[in-house]
């Protein structure tokens, strides 16, 4: 953490080149946190992108708007899954695979995580083929956009639901029980795979989750400054 508030923390210089997930449930404070990491990189002059799944190219965000549509309610969880990866190969290939190239910070809202837990764990799709079609995704680009860590900001689904309020999207809108089985995919991957996955605990006070994400932060990366 930083001595004064305009120092920055000795260790962010080791985050260059990084690619950083945010993940976690609709309502989780994920964007929020992104956004402050982000701040907080510029402020120290450590180039750095910020992109969001589905979206972020002219393609991505035609294909967010199909995907969040309420008409789309008779869409098969295959076809919703395809979609996701095909938002997020366009992406990958402008926008993330570039930025890693230049050393840039790479700082993602959604990458594949979502889709274990969404289409996955919730929608009922087994994990293998989501990795089998997350690797034609990933490794079509060089280098390969392989994230760093993925960061998984956990709440309950009753707070979460709470912080949404009563405009939701197609998946927003997708019901308790959904949602409930998407938190526990999350916790699942930050389980089985500790070395690409970690918790935050994103029911706390906003200063607080992003005292732990920079503390979470430099426990991983701060050696190598």
């Amino acid at each position: 953490m930083p001595s004064t508030p305009n120092e920055s923390p000795a260790w962010l210089a080791s985050l260059r080149g990084r690619f950083l997930v945010f993940e976690g449930p609709d309502g989780s404070g994920k964007s929020t946190q992104l956004r402050r990491l982000e701040a907080m990189l510029k402020d120290a002059g450590i180039a750095c992108i910020t992109v969001r799944e589905p979206g972020g190219t002219a393609a991505g965000e035609a294909i967010r708007d199909t995907l969040l549509d309420h008409r789309q309610a008779a869409m098969d969880v295959r076809c919703e899954m395809l979609l996701y990866m095909a938002s997020r190969a366009q992406l990958v290939a402008e926008r993330i695979a570039p930025a890693l190239a230049r050393g840039d910070v790479v700082l993602a809202d959604r990458f594949v995580a979502s889709t274990l837990a969404y289409q996955g764990a919730a929608g009922g799709l087994d994990q293998a083929d989501i990795l089998a079609v997350a690797r034609v995704v990933t490794h079509g680009a060089e280098p390969h956009a392989e994230p760093d860590l993925n960061i998984v900001f956990d709440v309950d689904e009753a707070t979460a639901a709470g912080r949404l309020g009563l405009l939701l999207d197609r998946m927003e809108a997708k019901g308790s029980a959904f949602h409930a089985k998407v938190r526990q995919g999350y916790l699942d991957l930050v389980a089985t795979q500790p070395d690409r996955f970690a918790r935050v605990d994103a029911a706390q006070p906003e200063a607080g989750v992003f005292a732990d994400l920079l503390a979470l932060l430099a426990s991983r990366f701060g050696t190598s400054a």
